[in-house]
């Protein structure tokens, strides 16, 4: 399949799917850019790890943005402040050569996506996801350094 015929392909995929499912491909899509600055950290590739660090926190905020507070109750404020302490997490291994923030924050988002695939195969998780879908991964403007 080409490029374009990938893209469509991923757009197509991500306007049908449930709210539960769009939640674990952006976690999956924030994940993979950790990864990325992880991969970058090591070899010393600071732009790359720059870019992928500010998209993975492009990603957290429109999660963030995504709460329904009203409704959510305790778990969304709690999930509020674990996107802020990603967010701010990220942004110190952005300017840190340290790896282990990165580290952290990227066990800790597999250990939530793992948890969010658990509730989305529950049928009462339409309680606890969002009214609104979040934007697609892609859709969110990369940051600068």
């Amino acid at each position: 399949m080409n490029a374009y015929g990938s893209e469509i392909y991923r757009q197509t995929q991500v306007t049908t799917v449930d709210k539960g499912r769009l939640i674990i491909i952006l976690y999956e899509g924030a994940i993979r850019f950790i990864r990325e600055a992880i991969k970058a950290q090591e070899t010393g590739d600071i732009p790359t790890k720059a870019s992928s660090i500010n998209r993975a926190m492009d990603i957290i905020t429109e999660l963030n943005q995504s709460l329904n507070m009203q409704e959510g109750g305790d778990i969304a404020l709690n999930l509020r402040r674990i996107y802020k302490f990603w967010n701010d997490h990220l942004l110190k291994a952005k300017v840190s050569r340290d790896g282990q923030g990165l580290a952290d924050v990227e066990s800790m988002m597999v250990s939530l996506a793992q948890a969010w695939q658990v509730v989305c195969q529950d049928p009462e998780a339409s309680k606890v996801t969002p009214k609104e879908s979040p934007a697609v991964a892609s859709s969110v403007p990369a940051r600068t350094m």
